[in-house]
Parts: structure tokens; sequence; C-alpha cells
């Protein structure tokens, strides 16, 4: 059982599934824990989340990575090593709720809901993908969940009733200007002695919601890079492995350095949703190539609004290859997406101080 809490304070759970995830809550963390709140983080392994956790000094529980199958994607046998999985981090979860009592958890993570529906903890998932995208999460979890926090634009049908919108996303929790400061000195001399250079992203596309899903091939990347080298140095960062001649493009920095480096990048191409919007909100010419354009509310606001991103579906390598080499030719690329991000800054808030405000409320309800 967790001790008496002094009358001021209060326990928030936050669950992390995905490093962006840690993004997400590291600064709201931080101002809940100097207000004196207590805070436990329970994480699960994923790419790089333990790497970007090793400088927390927060109190967080791991969970192991689940392990990648070797069978068909999502045949009979995976989906039930899935549920599986579920159900072992439901009963870890539940252990760790009753003894920890927070007041609120808030996460992405369907047992979140499930945990705090059985022991009458609010549970608030923090989303900013439309429910048609993630069916099985809409399913599972949000019928079980307190409220949803996601942007004005996301459709959360069937359950719109519980969203509590903002004129946002969820990467300007992390990287506007009040919370994230541009800073060339914090990368290797590689980085500075560059000039330009270009950053390309190969997502794993494993999840549930990725299934029939494609992305940037080793073969395009070959073509991608063809186009970019002339210009500058090219550097790659993958979730999954990719062929041995792309190995001398592996980006040679810690993932907590990810978005120092992406800021000053001079184009950014991938087929990973959250990074292109990441690129988006710092001004960075963004390319997003994949199957989910078009299906993305928040991203498609980036693009059609403020005209910050590119989608292209992975059917159409060709418009790629051609917007890149009409982007490369243009020398005013850069200062048309910095004043197109002034435009979207003005228009959408700062993301933390918000949630905290909502996290909080929340928790105080529950007292």
């Amino acid at each position: 059982m967790a001790e008496k809490q002094d009358e001021n304070t209060r326990r928030f759970l936050f669950y992390m599934g995905h490093p962006a995830h840690y993004h997400n809550f590291k600064h709201a963390i931080s101002i809940l824990k100097a207000k004196g709140h207590d805070v436990k983080v329970v994480a699960r392994g994923k790419d790089v989340l333990f790497d970007l956790l090793e400088s927390e000094d927060w109190d967080i529980v791991k969970f192991p990575a689940r392990k990648p199958s070797m069978r068909s994607a999502w045949s009979l046998t995976v989906k039930l090593g899935i549920a599986a999985a579920i159900a072992r981090r439901e009963l870890s979860m539940l252990k760790i709720a009753r003894r920890f009592e927070p007041d609120v958890m808030i996460g992405t993570d369907l047992v979140i809901t499930h945990v705090g529906k059985l022991l009458n903890i609010p549970s608030i998932v923090v989303n900013e993908d439309d429910s048609a995208a993630i069916p099985l999460m809409a399913k599972y979890a949000f019928p079980y969940a307190t409220a949803i926090l996601a942007p004005n634009c996301c459709d959360q049908s069937p359950a719109n009733a519980k969203k509590i919108g903002y004129e946002g996303n969820h990467e300007l929790a992390y990287l506007h200007p009040d919370v994230f400061k541009e800073d060339l000195s914090e990368l290797p001399a590689v980085f500075r002695e560059s000039g330009n250079y270009y950053l390309l992203r190969f997502a794993s596309l494993h999840a549930h919601h990725d299934e029939g899903r494609n992305g940037i091939s080793d073969e395009l990347a070959l073509k991608i890079i063809a186009i970019l080298e002339p210009h500058g140095r090219v550097f790659i960062t993958s979730e999954r492995p990719f062929a041995e001649r792309l190995e001398p493009y592996r980006l040679p920095v810690h993932p907590a350095k990810m978005h120092q480096v992406m800021a000053h990048a001079s184009i950014y191409i991938g087929d990973s949703q959250t990074m292109a919007a990441e690129a988006a909100v710092l001004g960075v010419p963004a390319i997003r190539f994949n199957d989910f354009v078009g299906e993305l509310s928040y991203l498609e606001e980036l693009e059609h609004k403020f005209q910050l991103t590119k989608g292209i579906r992975s059917n159409e390598p060709q418009k790629l290859i051609e917007m890149l080499k009409m982007w490369v030719g243009d020398k005013n690329l850069k200062q048309t997406w910095l004043d197109r991000r002034k435009a979207m800054l003005n228009q959408y808030i700062s993301v933390t101080p918000f949630w905290v405000e909502v996290f909080e409320k929340m928790a105080l309800k529950n007292r």
C-alpha cells in the first residue's frame, strides 16, 4: 500500500510503450514532480525507449519487450501470443496500481483503461490517431477510459463524448519553442561540419494497425540517397534492419539527441507518421511515404492547413523522387517552411501546460 499523501499532492501513473511516449510526457512529468506530486512510470521495452529513460531519475518499472514473432504477420498464433502478452501486462499493472494507488492513470495502452475500470481509478488515453486507424484501441480501450485527450481535429468515434480536445498535437508537447531550444552544439562535429544534411527514417510497421502497410524499401532508399548526396550528407535512423550497403549512413548519435538532429536537417523523408509530424512542427520540410496518407487527421491538418508536410502513398515512388528533385533545387525551401511553422504556432497552443492542467483536474476529482 502507498504511504499516506499530503493533502496537496496527487499520485500519477504514466504508461509508456513507445519512445514517442517518453517525449510526449517528459515535460509534464517534470512539472508534476516539481509541484510535489508523486509520479510512477511503467515502461515496456520498445525500440530505444529504455535508452531514453537512462538519464531520468524517475520511479520506473520496466516491462520486457514483446519478442518478435517469426511467423507470418498477424497469423492466429501471433494474435494469441499478443493476447497472452496483454493479459500478463494487465496482471502486472494491476499489482502495481494496487500498491501505488494512483489518483489517475495516463498513457496510450488499453491496459490502463482496464485496470482503472477494475480499481475505480480514472484513466486518460492520450491519443492523436483517428479511431478508424486504430480499431482495436477504439474497441477495447475507449469504452473503459474515463477521458480521451486528443487534438480537436481527431475523430474518436464512437467515444467523442469522452474527448477532451485542444488546438495542437502530441509533438508540440515536446517541440514547442517554450520547451525545445535548437542547439547545434549538442551534436557531434560531423553535423556542424556537414552543411546541408538529410534525415531518412525507416519504421518497423509491425504494429496491429500497420498490417498490410508499406513504406521505404532498401532499393528506394538507395534512389533517394542518389538524389540527396550531391547536395549534402545523408543519415538514416531505423527501427528495422536494413541492407549492409546502407550501414555507412546510419545515424551516429544517441536517441536522446534525435530532435536536435532533426531540427537542423534540410529535409526529412520517412515512413514514420510521428517523425514526419515532428519535422513539420520544427519547420523542416517533411515527406512521409507510407499507406496511412489521407487517414490521420492531425497529419492531414499539418499538410493541408499549414503545408508543413507532404504525404505520398507507397505505390507512388516516382512521385517521391520527383518531389525530392524539386525540393533540393529550391533555395527558398527552408525559409518557406519556417514561415509556415510560424503561422502554425500562432494557431496552436503550448500543449504541455494544458495537459498538466487536465491531469491535475482529473486527479482532484478522484479525491
